[in-house]
């Protein structure tokens, strides 16, 4: 493949910070990189609580166990979204309510949750697709009109601002990604956020396998045992010396990605202008944080056939999500609303290569290619 989709981006600290574990003789997790990821985290983006996982899909996980939720409770997401945002949930036995995304934006639609929430609605899940804020203040104002926990899927969404706050800082918990296609990577990896003072001590407990463990090592307490439920969340001190290596070049990892996006943007705009496609949206609440680059078809034929027009010049693109509701496993247990901003998007979405890499003739060359494909 000459442009592939990704190409994970190495700082060149990596192999020195995993030297340093080595050095320092504690390679399970909750060493000193990881308090230095976690300090990162909290100081820069004014998080209440950080905890490193192996993967945003831990986090997601962790967060329903911390918001208690019973196979009699039901959650309110949008089915625009990876899978692993349900599958968190409907692991505690919930009742997963797919909400419609917007007409403008793959985000979940605030106009839709009021009329989903019922006597036995727990939480709201909101997705910040491609690291674009969702209307925080709109759904906030709704889940304190019901007394519902606000989980942040920010797996895609690190760096990214929602009216000057960080998005992961607004709801009771937020989920990130480490992912090596995410903007900053240690091949699998997460976080959770925990901004509710109510959940911390509880937060940890689960993180180390419902334990009190973190809590004697810090001293407050004489032994440790079993105290909750939990798992073995936390990833290895070698994962957070990778992980760390990354957050020190963050500025500059930043700068490059969001520079792609612009000159992607500048480059399709004119075919966006004759209404061949339509480009990402950011309202004026949100900023772009360099995370992926879409385009819109008119259909799934068009989508389909642009990208096998792309493969064939050795450029690989790909589209997202399929949409949770109609998926084999769900459909069954969908209540038969349609959603239909979600299949759009699900049927539309063309996602072009994305890497801090990523040189400027090869972003002309796939914007090149793109023109002459419709042109054609």
């Amino acid at each position: 493949m000459k442009i592939p989709f990704n190409v994970p981006h190495f700082t060149g600290r990596e192999a020195h910070n995993a030297t340093l574990v080595g050095i320092y003789g504690k390679l399970s997790g909750n060493g000193v990189f990881t308090r230095q990821c976690h300090a990162f985290f909290q100081n820069r983006y004014n998080f209440r609580k950080v905890l490193l996982t192996t993967s945003c899909t831990d986090a997601l996980e962790m967060a329903a166990i911390l918001s208690d939720i019973a196979p009699s409770d039901e959650v309110i997401m949008p089915s625009f979204t990876f899978v692993s945002t349900a599958n968190a949930f409907m692991l505690r036995g919930a009742k997963i309510v797919f909400s419609d995304s917007q007409v403008n934006s793959p985000n979940i639609d605030p106009g839709n949750i009021r009329s989903l929430i019922t006597p036995r609605t727990r939480a709201i899940v909101v997705v910040h697709y491609a690291g674009t804020a969702c209307d925080m203040d709109r759904i906030m104002e709704i889940a304190n009109e019901h007394n519902l926990l606000v989980i942040e899927d920010a797996a895609q969404a690190v760096d990214s601002f929602y009216k000057g706050r960080a998005l992961g800082s607004i709801g009771h918990f937020a989920a990130f990604s480490f992912h090596e296609t995410k903007n900053i990577m240690c091949g699998e990896g997460g976080m959770l956020v925990i901004n509710d003072e109510r959940f911390v001590k509880r937060s940890e407990i689960i993180w180390e396998k419902g334990t009190n463990r973190a809590a004697f090592y810090r001293g407050e307490v004489p032994k440790y045992g079993w105290v909750d439920i939990g798992s073995s969340f936390l990833p290895s001190e070698i994962t957070a010396a990778f992980l760390y290596s990354q957050l020190e070049e963050l500025n500059d990892i930043q700068s490059r990605r969001k520079q792609i996006w612009e000159l992607y943007f500048a480059a399709l705009k004119p075919l966006a202008d004759a209404g061949y496609i339509e480009l990402q949206v950011i309202p004026e609440f949100a900023t772009q944080n360099g995370h992926l680059f879409y385009l819109l078809a008119k259909d799934m034929d068009e989508r389909d056939a642009l990208i096998s027009f792309l493969d064939k010049q050795g450029i690989q693109a790909v589209f997202h999500y399929l949409p949770l509701h109609l998926s084999p496993y769900f459909q069954n247990k969908h209540d038969g609303r349609l959603l239909p901003n979600a299949c759009r998007y699900a049927d539309c979405i063309i996602r072009l290569p994305f890497y801090y890499d990523l040189k400027e003739n090869q972003i002309s060359e796939i914007a090149a290619l793109i023109r002459k494909f419709f042109k054609e």
